[in-house]
């Protein structure tokens, strides 16, 4: 799915603007190697770990049963400049489609984009697969700013450092963008959507494996891939947790590859012991945990994410876990910003939504909500009431 024209008839800021999926930057580590760069320390940021393990504990403001509008310690800047009436044409640069969180929330935008068409708010997204490519999102990017049809962008940027230039040009066209998911290192769109972030995700998960585990204790680390700000904050804050608290953590890149995620975990088992298993990402989880099946050894306490694979393994084998989760209802999120935008409201600058894990007794509460829907489907997706619940994600429409 290289191009997508979405179209229905139907009438804070910190300095590094920064915050999940797979890429790489040139000069770090490949998928499957098993050694990091000494680079990779210069992803922790002591203020920003201590500013999201902070919002952990902050009370969003927002609506109470609308989480994809809440916000935490929100700065609101001024739209007014950007008011004017009719429906407005979105051009939105996604940086893939190629990983099942990614097409949760796909499918809940387009559903979301239903809902501004038939209220006149916006009139169609035209849209560009960039298929985790820099340079493809590079001229996708581009190729918006030249065509010169877009009311407003929507960039979910493939990687940090690469994209900053192509945000900025977007920037100074004077139309209004909206950054989410993932950051870059300015701060000129108008506002930028992410959950608390990677640093609030390797703490929630790092905690646990602590508090369940003794010092001394040995847990593989499972990492997509290297040069995503989100993906590393959580290695960072997580490999820090680790080394006050005593436990032997190693890491591999896995690309989220299952067949690589159980091989990694059986040259592991085949060392000696491991006690704890830590994601960076959800997927492949179930891989990793068939390891130790097929091994004939207990199972290890493991952090995994909401996806309902992980979900139902963790249910049916009874491990010691917990889901951490980079809310996917932020896709929502973007359009309705822009419906405010052009509605002259204010918005917060850096939108920052709440990112709560899912524990042990709220367990069996998500699997009941999200009875029928598909394995490749995160159960913190947002879309419960929004008109095509649940057949939509259940037939797992991916426009």
């Amino acid at each position: 799915m290289r191009r997508m024209h979405v179209a229905f008839a139907m009438v804070g800021v910190v300095s590094l603007f920064g915050l999940a999926g797979c890429t790489t930057d040139p000069g770090v580590s490949a998928p499957g190697e098993t050694e990091t760069t000494e680079a990779e320390g210069e992803w922790f940021d002591q203020a920003l770990f201590d500013k999201q393990y902070d919002e952990r504990g902050v009370t969003p403001g927002g609506p109470a049963d609308e989480p994809y509008l809440q916000h935490i310690n929100a700065e609101m800047v001024d739209t007014s400049e950007f008011a004017s009436d009719g429906a407005k044409k979105g051009c939105f640069a996604n940086a893939s489609l190629s990983n099942p969180w990614r097409q949760t929330g796909w499918i809940t935008m387009n559903e979301q984009l239903k809902e501004l068409q038939a209220s006149g708010a916006i009139s169609e997204l035209e849209t560009r697969d960039a298929q985790d490519s820099d340079d493809t999102q590079i001229a996708d990017i581009d190729y918006f700013i030249a065509e010169g049809n877009c009311d407003f962008f929507v960039i979910s940027p493939n990687s940090t450092a690469a994209m900053t230039p192509a945000v900025q040009r977007a920037c100074d066209t004077g139309k209004p963008v909206v950054l989410f998911d993932r950051g870059v290192q300015t701060d000129c769109p108008v506002t930028f959507i992410h959950p608390i972030g990677g640093f609030a995700w390797g703490i929630d998960t790092s905690e646990f494996l602590v508090d369940n585990l003794n010092k001394g204790d040995k847990v593989v680390a499972l990492r997509i891939a290297p040069g995503v700000d989100v993906l590393e904050h959580r290695w960072a804050a997580a490999e820090k947790i680790f080394g006050d608290a005593g436990i032997t953590a190693v890491d591999y890149f896995s690309g989220g590859d299952p067949t690589e995620i159980k091989k990694i975990i059986s040259d592991e088992l085949a060392k000696g012991d491991v006690h704890g298993v830590w994601m960076d990402a959800g997927d492949g989880a179930v891989a990793a945990i068939e390891a130790f099946e097929d091994a004939g050894l207990d199972y290890p306490v493991m952090t995994g994410e909401d996806e309902m694979s992980f979900l139902r393994k963790w249910k049916s084998t009874g491990l010691t876990g917990l889901a951490p989760v980079y809310s996917n209802f932020q896709w929502r999120t973007p359009l309705i910003a822009a419906s405010m935008i052009f509605a002259g409201e204010e918005v917060p600058k850096e939108w920052v939504l709440p990112q709560n894990p899912i524990p042990a007794d709220e367990l069996d509460g998500y699997l009941a909500d999200n009875e029928g829907m598909p394995d490749g489907h995160y159960a913190k997706f947002g879309g419960e009431n929004l008109p095509g619940f649940p057949k939509i994600w259940q037939e797992r429409r991916i426009p």
